[in-house]
């Protein structure tokens, strides 16, 4: 079985540690945590391991946020692997900062990343995992906010809050996203 997680960003050290770069940081951490290196390739950065005989691949799209479906269907059809067994972790502000849900599919709720993954693998059909930055920022200041750094409270949090993503991660490629869902959404 194959699986393939992608964790969104964008790609600059501007925008390294901001909270619309979560999904980047946690497949980071993932790869950390396996001894696995980043290889640069078509429209990704991409790494791999084994788990529990799974075929995890790992990408993060080197196409920008907003161009994110790009890179995630092109290495769909590369490896061959069903839109059920993909994850996509992205940051959501309509969740509080620390909340992590599963979701087996769902709308894009104004994300651009999300808007274009659903126009170019067809539909909202796809497992992921949201993980919450909050909203705490002022009418209009939306950009500002999921662009700006994490806070210095926030960043304490986060290697926690990133490893539970990781066990969620692992959960969803073993036992299926139903069965990780009740376990783990909060």
């Amino acid at each position: 079985m194959k699986y393939l997680i992608v964790g969104l960003g964008n790609i600059g050290p501007e925008y390294e540690l901001t909270r619309h770069n979560i999904g980047f940081l946690t497949v980071d951490r993932l790869a950390d945590k396996e001894s696995i290196s980043w290889e640069s390739s078509r429209l990704a950065f991409k790494s791999e391991f084994k788990y529990k005989g799974r075929s995890i691949h790992l990408i993060k799209p080197t196409t920008y946020m907003n161009l994110s479906g790009k890179a995630m269907n092109y290495w769909m059809k590369e490896l061959n692997i069903p839109k059920e067994n993909v994850l996509v972790l992205v940051d959501d502000v309509a969740i509080p900062f620390g909340s992590l849900r599963m979701k087996p599919k769902g709308s894009a709720a104004g994300h651009n990343g999300l808007k274009n993954i659903e126009a170019l693998t067809g539909g909202q059909n796809y497992p992921r995992l949201r993980m919450g930055i909050g909203d705490d920022y002022p009418k209009g200041r939306q950009v500002d906010y999921v662009l700006g750094k994490f806070t210095q409270d926030e960043f304490i949090e986060l290697p926690l809050i990133m490893d539970k993503a990781i066990e969620m991660i692992l959960s969803f490629c073993t036992i299926g996203i139903e069965r990780t869902m009740n376990q783990y959404n909060n």
